[in-house]
């Protein structure tokens, strides 16, 4: 990657955006655009900055990370968004990853992984390893609806062309070019996985085929 990449980062806390800044600005590569105190901000500032990646808190005033994350799933979802939280709490996290981030960081990890985290982030990539979203998975309230039995799962050739590009880290434009087909009709795909599958996102949908058997390699 040539060019800086643009990062917002939405904490309420000025110490944890202070933290962040000084590390970004001591790697060659990263430009923080932006800094938001609460999610309204976010979104704000995720529209006029059109940064290439958001590191966004979860638990914040006014308007919280989960309900920006779907904001801007309808708004910006071009825009991928990288979760910080203080805890490795697997049930905040999953909610945020169903609501649409890619992937989720805990607010003391390491320089090198942050920097990774970021950089798979704006190349689309799905970010966490099978074995932790599974468990993430795992911890879904009782009352959800189960996830289709394999047998049940029925995706079409199609489907699961998308389904394994969307595995290997395509953007859906990306996906929609090398199938000579229209982001529009990619995103129908998707959404029709997802309803098969029986997740939100695409991160759980990747989590939930690789779990069943149905992505290979």
């Amino acid at each position: 990657m040539s060019q800086n990449l643009r990062i917002l980062i939405a904490d309420d806390h000025l110490i944890v955006r202070e933290g962040l800044r000084l590390i970004l600005e001591s790697e060659d590569g990263f430009e923080l655009v932006g800094e938001a105190q609460d999610g309204y901000e976010a979104i704000r500032l995720a529209a006029d900055l059109q940064p290439d990646v958001i590191l966004m808190d979860l638990r914040m005033p006014n308007m919280d990370g989960l309900a920006a994350i779907q904001r801007l799933q309808q708004e910006q979802p071009h825009i991928p968004v990288v979760i910080l939280t203080t805890y490795n709490e697997d049930d905040l996290i999953m909610r945020g990853l169903r609501a649409g981030a890619r992937g989720y960081l805990l607010k003391d990890t390491d320089r090198q992984t942050l920097f990774n985290t970021i950089r798979a982030a704006v190349r689309g990539e799905t970010l966490l390893k099978l074995e932790v979203m599974e468990k993430l998975l795992a911890q879904r309230p009782t009352t959800a609806s189960p996830a289709p039995a394999l047998t049940d799962i029925e995706l079409s050739e199609r489907e699961m062309e998308i389904l394994t590009a969307a595995a290997q880290g395509e953007r859906s434009k990306e996906i929609a070019s090398a199938l000579g087909i229209s982001e529009r009709t990619v995103k129908a795909h998707l959404a029709s996985i997802y309803n098969k599958l029986g997740v939100d996102s695409r991160a759980a949908a990747v989590a939930v085929a690789g779990q069943k058997g149905l992505l290979k390699g």
